[in-house]
């Protein structure tokens, strides 16, 4: 999804503690460990770059029942729990982003939240899906474009923030450092999923 604003860009792995904290929220959460993934990442960066680091992770929450939060599930049980859970009911990604300049020690946050909507797929559905392995490394157990499953039906806000990058937010803070996408980002972002945005131009 970077490479669709024609920027050049390396990448690297900090290893960070994603478990939640006790009575954590989900934005707090998000926002958390975009800012500890990109501390981490600086020590392994040059004097002269700006590090990007994102979090995305999915909401929910029962009627009548606590804010949960669905991060990567931990088996295969697990998936299908989750993709339960979210079926047939409209849940909340967030994604934070924690964008640093190593020359001066800038650092700018933001974050974009979308709701998403999952239509009402049946059993035979999800073992299928959990069967592919596809949602074991996914925040709540799917992948919004994965064809095969298809998880949801439609959808009103940011697609890219769902599938872990929100590139008009992401466009919006890098102008703070003087960075500018080499490409018409919004366009090239519809394109490339095959989504009609209604909501870029708020953002850009």
């Amino acid at each position: 999804m970077l490479s669709l604003g024609g920027w050049e860009y390396a990448i690297l792995p900090p290893q960070v503690d994603e478990t939640p904290l006790p009575g954590e929220g989900g934005v707090d959460y998000v926002q958390r460990l975009a800012r500890t993934k990109v501390e981490a990442a600086a020590s392994q960066a040059g004097a002269d770059g700006v590090i990007i680091a994102a979090d995305t992770t999915v909401i929910i929450q029962p009627a009548g029942g606590r804010e949960q939060i669905l991060a990567k599930p931990c088996d295969r049980a697990d998936a299908g729990l989750m993709l339960r859970l979210l079926r047939g009911r409209t849940h909340q990604v967030h994604t934070a982003l924690s964008i640093l300049s190593i020359r001066d020690g800038t650092l700018v946050a933001d974050l974009c939240t979308t709701d998403v909507p999952m239509r009402n797929y049946t059993e035979d559905e999800i073992a299928a899906y959990v069967a592919s392995g596809d949602p074991m490394d996914k925040a709540g157990a799917y992948a919004i474009q994965h064809a095969g499953f298809h998880p949801v039906e439609r959808m009103d806000g940011c697609y890219a923030n769902v599938m872990g990058l929100p590139l008009c937010h992401l466009t919006r803070s890098l102008r703070k450092f003087g960075i500018t996408p080499m490409t018409d980002l919004p366009q090239a972002c519809q394109v490339a999923l095959g989504y009609n945005c209604p909501v870029y131009s708020r953002i850009i």
